[in-house]
């Protein structure tokens, strides 16, 4: 049973309606029926949000990765995705270890070319550093392209949202507080600390784009 379908299958469970999961995840009601179709593959962020509203962990429905040494070895280190087709799906490798009262999540992340994410906020603070590649961050309606060795940190009550607009894949090193991995739940409890607010507009990717590309030439 696909991703999409174990989240419907939950929804109906609950009896929830599909608004309903959209206005308490802060997403549209289109992008939470997309998922449960098997249409769109959520971030691993949004997927969170999702199973907090469905009062499951987001380990119900993919098995993170658990990282309790210090080091991890690029050529043992797992690569993980939460669907969608080989070459076409963003996938992640965490790098961030397992300890008490840790609160930094990292992962490296893998877009693929095209890949568009859903407009989101919650509580908490981030940064991306773009490894390999080229990525649009738009950040309260401001554009900016960020190439191979730039970043940006902002607090992700901010909506933010990142489009890979290249044709080729994007590498990303990102660094969060929220706990994307479910290391402070235990097995069986819902994931209740994540806020996650509706963005005030979803953006289609435009046409054409006013960047800001800081001091480039």
């Amino acid at each position: 049973m696909s991703l999409g379908e174990r989240l419907r299958d939950r929804r109906r469970e609950l009896k929830l309606t599909l608004q309903q999961v959209a206005d308490q995840a802060g997403f549209s009601v289109g992008f939470i029926s997309q998922i449960e179709r098997g249409i769109t593959v959520p971030s691993l962020t949004s997927l969170v949000s999702v199973c907090r509203v469905l009062k499951v962990d987001v380990g119900s429905f993919f098995k993170p990765p658990r990282v309790d040494a210090p080091i991890t070895r690029r050529e043992t280190r797992p690569v993980y995705a939460l669907g969608g087709t080989p070459g076409n799906s963003v996938t992640y490798e965490r790098l961030s270890a397992s300890f008490p009262g840790n609160i930094l999540r990292s992962t490296l992340i893998h877009e693929p070319p095209g890949f568009r994410s859903e407009p989101m906020s919650h509580e908490g603070e981030e940064i991306f550093f773009i490894v390999e590649g080229s990525l649009t961050l738009e950040v309260d309606g401001e554009q900016t392209i960020l190439e191979a060795g730039d970043s940006a940190h902002f607090p992700s009550s901010r909506t933010h949202v990142t489009w890979n607009h290249t044709t080729e894949p994007v590498t990303i090193f990102h660094t969060c507080t929220m706990d994307v991995f479910g290391d402070d739940v235990p097995s069986g409890e819902p994931e209740t600390s994540l806020v996650v607010k509706r963005a005030a507009t979803r953006r289609s990717a435009p046409k054409s784009l006013k960047i800001n590309q800081g001091n480039k030439k």
